[in-house]
């Protein structure tokens, strides 16, 4: 039984279409899961906008879609999922309740694409079957065989970190968490165990994150440090500094594998097939 991850969009903060970020991409965060019973997506980035067209080309027409969280970098490419205005889609939507945020999902993304934000209202996108506010912890079962754990993480307003876990194997999807140095996290730990793949917040390297205390990031060492503390298999090194050039992302590239070879340096496009 095999599974593919793809990464459409990797970068934190800030989408940069730059000559500056193209080896590793500049599209914010978004990854698919793709099981023989189903399609998951993680957060809507603009790297949705690339998916959308294809899961059209591919002719999938449903789709679960989980949020870590609702800051910008995670939802703006949202009015550009193009399969989500098809009536004929059908997509499911899941975010977990946030601190100080009364309202769900559904109230975030309507607010987006108000206007004078969008000249496009949500409730165009009638390929949308259902909003669901969660509690961060809940398990869930998308597809038969397929379930989905969430924990909370650190960061401002809160965040939720996943689990996948289908055939016997498991990916972590950990982004936007700060940890605290040597007192590594319980939530990411667990969530990362035994893993095929942990796909973690490595915004920032040891050296910067003294500076960014209190940011809800975390450095691509510590990501390390807890992959193999957790028997994670590989660590995809994700959610890059919108600062950090394709040449600075080459050297934290080339740092990780040498620190582990378990270590690389996600990318949009690029696809990790889970198998037994």
């Amino acid at each position: 039984m095999t599974y593919t991850v793809k990464f459409w969009g990797v970068r934190g903060s800030i989408a940069c279409p730059s000559p500056d970020h193209v080896v590793y991409g500049g599209n914010t965060s978004c990854i698919s899961v793709a099981t023989e019973a189903g399609t998951i997506i993680f957060d809507a980035g603009t790297g949705i906008r690339s998916l959308g067209r294809d899961l059209i080309r591919r002719g999938i027409g449903q789709a679960h879609l989980f949020f870590t969280h609702t800051h910008w970098d995670h939802i703006n490419g949202f009015p550009f999922f193009a399969p989500a205005f098809n009536p004929a889609f059908k997509l499911e939507i899941h975010g977990g309740r946030q601190e100080g945020s009364p309202r769900g999902i559904e109230h975030v993304l309507t607010g987006q694409m108000e206007t004078p934000n969008f000249p496009v209202p949500l409730a165009a996108m009638r390929g949308i079957v259902s909003y669901e506010d969660f509690e961060v912890g809940s398990v869930f079962c998308p597809y038969e065989g397929v379930t989905v754990r969430t924990v909370a993480l650190r960061h401002p307003n809160g965040a939720c970190g996943y689990r996948i876990e289908h055939g016997g194997h498991a990916v972590a999807y950990i982004t936007d968490t700060e940890h605290t140095p040597g007192q590594p996290d319980t939530n990411v730990l667990a969530l990362m165990k035994d893993t095929d793949l942990a796909i973690y917040d490595c915004t920032y390297t040891d050296d910067e994150f003294p500076t960014k205390v209190g940011w809800g990031h975390s450095t691509w060492q510590e990501g390390v440090r807890l992959a193999r503390m957790a028997g994670a298999k590989r660590l995809a090194i994700f959610h890059h500094d919108p600062e950090h050039t394709d040449d600075v992302m080459a050297g934290i590239e080339a740092e990780a594998k040498a620190a582990w070879d378990g270590a690389t340096v996600a990318r949009d496009g690029m696809e990790i097939v889970i198998a037994e």
